[in-house]
């Protein structure tokens, strides 16, 4: 998909989609990335504290992890719950519209470990053309 494209119009009357008014592609904005469905994933499974998460995925940066936890806190994604104690702590946890994300990521999940060999088996097919041309 291009960067202009976002789906295309269908029914009765169907005319241009505002990108801005696409709601696939505000999902995909969020989900897309590299960490978002990481953190759903392990939200998914229970509530954690921040340093849990941060110490569970490999290769976050600390602020990665911050923007990328604001963002799901924003969306309505994720729920950040600060309790008053010394030192403060901070739990997070899938919101209910949250967990409702959790069946399409499995199942995105199943696919990819199902097609894996077949996508590769296909790139290197592709590559060898490629590199006879």
């Amino acid at each position: 998909m291009s960067g202009t494209h976002t789906r295309v119009p269908t029914g009765p009357g169907a005319g241009p989609v505002n990108p801005e008014d696409c709601p696939v592609r505000e999902v995909l904005d969020r989900i897309g990335d590299k960490w978002s469905v990481l953190v759903i994933v392990l939200l998914g499974r229970r509530t954690h504290r921040y340093g849990e998460l941060h110490r569970t995925i490999d290769g976050i940066s600390q602020r990665m992890l911050t923007l990328t936890l604001r963002a799901l806190v924003r969306d309505g994604l994720v729920e950040r719950t600060a309790h008053a104690t010394v030192p403060p702590r901070v739990e997070y946890s899938l919101t209910g519209l949250g967990r409702t994300l959790l069946e399409p990521l499995t199942a995105l999940d199943r696919w990819a470990v199902e097609h894996r060999d077949d996508i590769r088996g296909a790139r290197e097919r592709h590559d060898r053309e490629q590199a006879r041309t």
